[in-house]
């Protein structure tokens, strides 16, 4: 303690007391001043932060009024915003409104037109309907017409009354009443279905019994064999036929050296050329010619070009005659027009000088309406 109140010790250096209490007491005043430094720096800080503090306050009161502007502003743009909204909306409501009620009319006149074309469609529909009721009776008669057709063709003497009825048919409407025979006699005793007299030749012979079992039989041959036995029947009953035929018509001075054995059928024709063509040769052979309906009607065209021919030769000298007196009266038509001509020529003639008069007297009368004579007139010239 002794040693602390007489000296110091300062960094290895004794200090008296004195000193160091003057020291301290200068490090006191420097640490004082330092403080006061330090109080009037914070004290000007806290007024710079102060007025920062009212130059912020300031600016936010600034914005805030800019604010309340803009809300303002932003209030007044709604209300009119809020005003075109609800006119536009108004505009939008009437204008879908009208939309609406324009496609309710629109789609009310579709639905009366489509009622109109769907009763219309109907209506014809109904039409076409009766139509194939009537059809399907006119099928279901002609269908037992078919199952009395197929009747008929069963039996032999109903099937060649059929034949000789659909020739007789073909004839009659395609020549004259005096052009064709029906069963006429011939010479030997035999009957031929029909005899069509030939202008200036004999008479071409008809026979219409066609034998069809053995075409039926071939159609409805189930099997080789029942073909085979089908084929050879054909073969005997047409053969046997062609045969009949040749030895019956062909009558030498009396008809034809060919005759005709008609087919009542196409297909049956159709048949006997493509299955049966050594038949075929057979018959052209015996002179004896299968013809279908459609070939004996050409046959029965050319019968009557054939007549024709005759009858226009035949008047020949008839229409030679007519014809001279028609050439007779066209020259005294002609005589007769040039007489006329003559006198409509003198006639021309005749009014070209009462035109010419006439002139001359239009012309005097215009010089003398005008009070204008002539000292010495002209003589009249010749007309």
């Amino acid at each position: 303690m002794n040693a602390l109140n007489d000296a110091l010790v300062l960094f290895g250096h004794p200090l008296p007391l004195p000193y160091a209490l003057a020291g301290a007491g200068a490090a006191v005043f420097v640490l004082l001043g330092i403080i006061a430094a330090q109080l009037a720096g914070l004290s000007r800080a806290r007024r710079a932060e102060a007025a920062a503090a009212f130059e912020r306050a300031r600016a936010l009161e600034e914005r805030l009024a800019e604010m309340r502007g803009l809300q303002a502003q932003l209030t007044g743009r709604m209300q009119t915003v809020a005003e075109v909204f609800g006119t536009r909306q108004n505009d939008l409501a009437r204008f879908v409104s009208e939309r609406i009620e324009g496609l309710q009319h629109r789609m009310g006149q579709n639905l009366d037109a489509s009622t109109r074309h769907t009763a219309a469609h109907l209506a014809t529909l109904n039409e076409r309907l009766a139509l194939i009721d009537a059809a399907q009776k006119s099928l279901t008669e002609l269908s037992g017409h078919v199952v009395g057709l197929k009747d008929v063709l069963a039996n032999k003497q109903a099937r060649g009354a059929f034949g000789q009825g659909r020739m007789e048919a073909i004839i009659r409407d395609g020549l004259p009443a005096n052009g064709y025979r029906f069963q006429p006699t011939l010479a030997n005793g035999k009957r031929p279905d029909c005899l069509i007299d030939l202008p200036g030749d004999l008479p071409l012979a008809i026979d219409a019994k066609f034998p069809l079992e053995g075409i039926t039989a071939f159609r409805e041959a189930a099997d080789t064999e029942a073909r085979r036995r089908a084929v050879q029947r054909v073969r005997n009953d047409v053969g046997y036929h062609i045969r009949d035929v040749g030895e019956k018509y062909l009558v030498p001075g009396e008809t034809q050296d060919t005759a005709l054995l008609f087919v009542p059928s196409e297909s049956v024709y159709a048949d006997l050329h493509e299955h049966f063509d050594d038949l075929v040769q057979r018959a052209h052979r015996a002179r004896v010619i299968f013809v279908s309906p459609s070939l004996l009607t050409m046959a029965i065209q050319l019968v009557q070009s054939l007549v024709r021919d005759t009858r226009m030769r035949a008047e020949a000298r008839t229409i030679q005659t007519e014809v001279g007196r028609l050439l007779d009266d066209v020259g005294r038509l002609r005589e007769r027009v040039e007489k006329l001509d003559l006198h409509f020529r003198q006639a021309q003639e005749d009014v070209g000088q009462i035109r010419l008069s006439a002139d001359k007297v239009t012309r005097r009368g215009a010089a003398v309406a005008a009070l204008e004579f002539e000292e010495h007139p002209a003589p009249h010239a010749p007309e």
